[in-house]
């Protein structure tokens, strides 16, 4: 099916408008799918200035990316107007420093990470592995969330490689410096049996913060809040004191807030912002705070004057 000629100026506008496109499933700080959110971990890891299309909010744009550049599925990458691939590509091209080369970075760091691993994580990873076929590899990635996953798939050669215990672990240079000091242990509980990891890099916890903690360190000067509701929503009832909004245009700035930034995240009822959050905390911020009860709570215990909805 041939694309309209007012479908294709939208998709070439957002090209001209923005050096490096990623057509996704769902928003930058909230991925809808594995793939869409591998091709966010890769972007956010480089550190480059980039926008996102959620795709899943405009039906036409969906199916018109994939008639626009003859790729058949979602997430896609542009850089400079040109169609680079899906999450699989990037992976590829990210390991091989041919991703950098496109964006104009420095080559990628290939130190491999320092990992531990027990005798006994070591022993059961060991029985996994047995029997592989020729060129298949124990894969471990570390998400932007510092989640880490295992895989068993293809070597392509353009991984690093750690050896740990007699075992070759596969990792993308992405996930590298992620993974560094990792610890990897095997525990048998009442809840089964399996991997337990320490990974000394992740930051802490996304933290609870209630609308009355949130006046007191509002008054102190020393937090920066983010209100991530819609336009619409924030018209309806404006958050009356000092405070930022997240959407597709400030997302790159406020990504590259000093990473000892105090960030606490507002929505309407305490949902939305926790995603929020998490995102940040992947981003590597260190005090990242969702304020429990979002607006309403904060129209009911503090400021009667702000409209409830």
């Amino acid at each position: 099916m041939p694309i309209q000629p007012a479908l294709r100026e939208r998709i070439q506008s957002l090209l001209d408008a923005n050096r490096v496109v990623l057509f996704m499933k769902g928003r930058p700080n909230a991925p809808q799918c594995g793939f869409s959110a591998k091709a966010v971990g890769i972007l956010s890891g480089l550190g480059v200035p980039w926008h996102g299309v959620d795709v899943l909010a405009d039906a036409e744009i969906r199916d018109g990316i994939k008639v626009f550049g003859n790729w058949p599925t979602i997430p896609q990458l542009y850089i400079g107007g040109e169609l680079v691939g899906g999450s699989d590509i990037i992976e590829q091209l990210v390991n091989s420093g041919e991703l950098h080369q496109l964006l104009d970075l420095p080559a990628p760091d290939r130190s491999v990470p320092t990992i531990t691993m027990t005798d006994t994580a070591a022993a059961a990873i060991g029985r996994a592995m047995a029997d592989l076929p020729p060129g298949t590899g124990l894969h471990l990635s570390v998400d932007p969330g510092f989640n880490a996953q295992f895989a068993l798939k293809e070597i392509t050669g353009n991984e690093l490689v750690a050896q740990v215990q007699g075992l070759n672990l596969y990792i993308d240079v992405i996930s590298a410096p992620r993974a560094n000091g990792m610890e990897i242990d095997w525990v048998e509980d009442v809840r089964g049996a399996g991997l337990a990891i320490r990974n000394p890099n992740a930051p802490p916890p996304v933290q609870p913060l209630s609308v009355a903690a949130l006046r007191d360190r509002l008054a102190s000067g020393d937090l920066t809040v983010i209100d991530v509701r819609p336009a619409a929503d924030r018209t309806t009832a404006p958050f009356p004191q000092a405070h930022r909004v997240l959407d597709e245009d400030s997302l790159p700035a406020l990504a590259a807030l000093p990473r000892d930034t105090a960030l606490a995240f507002l929505c309407h009822v305490g949902n939305s912002s926790r995603q929020a959050a998490e995102h940040f905390r992947g981003l590597g911020f260190r005090e990242v705070y969702n304020i429990e009860g979002g607006i309403d709570a904060w129209a009911q215990q503090i400021d009667p004057g702000v409209p409830r909805y």
